[in-house]
């Protein structure tokens, strides 16, 4: 078994990009993997396309080929576009490339399985530390867009499990207690030159347009802290009854990365 890898997951709002970055800091022989990065297991904010979809695209975007050549990364049979670190004017090319996500309800469950059990299954990491791989954008997809049943959830993580047998990881878990508190502090953090609010109106319209909440009247600030408390309950049950031996549970923003770096050596 080689070097350990870390998995940072949590709430949005729990800082779990500060703790990418101050762990880093404390293993700065390991290779970081953020949102929107290519990764080898997660796929978030990244076009995930055949390669007849990835010639469409260039041909859609002549101006921008070269960057996104430059951002993409070959698969078998697919295409990986970084495409949010393609900076552009042109109007609607970031949501043009969303649909190529595989999330959002993108994919259907099989498909979706497939994909993410897929590159677990591959994955032989050594050293890499990742920001939430395991559980937020995985999890929300099939809560809100596949709208899966608990049971179908703990099953896609029992299987998840079996497949990271034998590899060495670990999750670090930031823990929040207030959520409505992580989100107001969340909301102030991320806004543009002006002050207005760019985060919040997104996450917002994200759970407000999924099936699940429209089904279940999830609207504005109230739905999104239902559906966030019901995350972070359904976290910390797979936790406990699925990875309970592998995940490290710290509370959020009330930890110091010295004992945690020593208590992971």
């Amino acid at each position: 078994m080689g070097r350990m890898n870390y998995f940072v997951e949590g709430l949005q709002g729990a800082g779990k990009t500060t703790f990418v970055r101050r762990l880093s800091e404390q293993f700065p022989d390991y290779r970081v993997f953020c949102e929107g990065d290519y990764s080898p297991v997660e796929l978030a904010w990244c076009a995930y396309c055949t390669e007849e979809e990835y010639g469409g695209i260039l041909k859609e975007y002549p101006s921008l080929a070269k960057e996104i050549e430059a951002k993409t990364v070959t698969e078998e049979g697919h295409r990986v576009i970084c495409y949010t670190q393609i900076l552009t004017d042109i109007p609607d090319f970031h949501r043009n490339l969303e649909r190529f996500e595989i999330y959002n309800g993108n994919l259907d469950a099989v498909s979706f399985d497939k994909v993410v059990f897929g590159r677990f299954a591959k994955w032989e990491g050594k050293g890499q530390i990742f920001e939430c791989s395991i559980f937020q954008n995985i999890l929300e997809n099939q809560m809100l867009y596949l709208q899966r049943t608990e049971e179908e959830i703990f099953r896609f993580y029992r299987k998840l499990r079996d497949l990271l047998s034998g590899k060495p990881y670990k999750i670090l878990y930031l823990d929040v207690d207030d959520v409505a508190a992580g989100i107001d502090c969340i909301r102030k953090e991320r806004v543009d030159e002006k002050g207005n609010e760019l985060w919040f109106p997104m996450m917002v319209r994200y759970v407000e347009e999924s099936p699940y909440g429209k089904g279940h009247a999830l609207s504005g600030i109230d739905g999104l802290l239902r559906h966030l408390s019901r995350r972070k309950a359904l976290e910390h049950r797979i936790i406990e009854e699925i990875f309970k031996e592998s995940t490290m549970i710290l509370k959020s923003k009330g930890y110091t990365m010295g004992d945690i770096a020593a208590g992971l050596m």
